[in-house]
């Protein structure tokens, strides 16, 4: 991967002392079940080890701290969040450049990063193909970027995943934008698989309360305010009851080419971005 020069700026107007809100999608430490965040640093973990040297960006950094185990002596960091007050702390917290952004209409020029990690996050677009396009826009022609996102049948109902993939599906809409894609299975050992299935069984329980399915009739954000407010109750609930078991951390999870449908989570690796640059692109001014 080569050097080429980035200039980056800090989101303005942000609060002094910014909080990252809990919803159940941002994974925090204390609050979030251990099993989750040990997820979300097996993800990180794989793609580090796939890292070469040049501009790393991460989009959806959130505060940072997985951010910042993407680092070497030969890289350099850059973080992306909607939420510019979280882009702000994340700075502050690790250092590194962040920028306030849209996933999908990224402030940066074309081909000027090495490297994209977008870990969580493509599930969450309505159009994900805007997404998508927006991280091969920006990747430099030899460079490489990686997209962790849930596996449709494993996921569980979850108002903020709007895009949900099956390995193939996956494959073909990577596909449209690059000429090198693999999708592997980044999965669970038995206790893992345990425990996801403890949290699923709690919530089928909290379904069964709605028999009728009334809450899809409410309006989308009644909806997922109501979602957000149950994991914000239960999650750290889930997380102190799971402190006293076996420890969930990020060795008991292992990537592969085998997928099935019990499979957690899609991990895919995408290389010679197809699309051409287009339009004008705007460079963030330099600090």
């Amino acid at each position: 991967m080569g050097g080429r020069s980035v200039h980056y700026r800090l989101p303005c107007g942000a609060a002094r002392t910014p909080l990252m809100k809990l919803t159940g999608e941002r994974p925090i430490e204390g609050k979030t079940p251990p099993s989750l965040l040990a997820l979300h640093d097996a993800g990180y973990r794989e793609v580090r080890q796939r890292l070469g040297s040049g501009t790393v960006l991460d989009l959806g950094c959130g505060l940072g701290d997985a951010t910042a185990g993407l680092g070497g002596p030969d890289r350099r960091l850059v973080g992306i969040d909607y939420h510019a007050p979280t882009a702000v702390a994340a700075h502050r917290r690790h250092g590194f450049a962040t920028i306030g952004a849209d996933g999908a209409a990224l402030p940066l020029r074309s081909r000027s990063v090495d490297a994209v990690c977008s870990s969580h996050l493509i599930e969450h677009f309505k159009t994900p193909a805007n997404h998508v396009a927006e991280v091969s826009r920006v990747l430099g022609r030899q460079g490489t970027a990686f997209f962790i996102t849930p596996n449709a049948p494993a996921d569980f109902e979850n108002p903020y995943h709007v895009s949900l993939f099956e390995p193939q599906a996956l494959a073909t809409l990577l596909g449209r934008f690059f000429d090198e894609v693999e999708v592997l299975g980044l999965d669970g050992d038995a206790l893992v698989k345990a425990d996801f299935e403890r949290r699923r069984a709690v919530a089928r329980r909290l379904l069964r309360l709605d028999p009728l399915g009334l809450r899809h009739r409410l309006p989308e954000r009644v909806y997922v305010g109501l979602h957000a407010g149950a994991r914000r109750t239960l999650y750290p609930l889930l997380a102190r009851r799971g402190a006293g078991g076996p420890q969930i951390t990020a060795e008991r999870f292992a990537i592969g080419p085998t997928i099935d449908e019990s499979t957690l989570v899609l991990f895919a690796v995408a290389r010679r971005p197809r699309v051409r640059p287009t339009g004008r692109v705007v460079p963030p001014a330099s600090t």
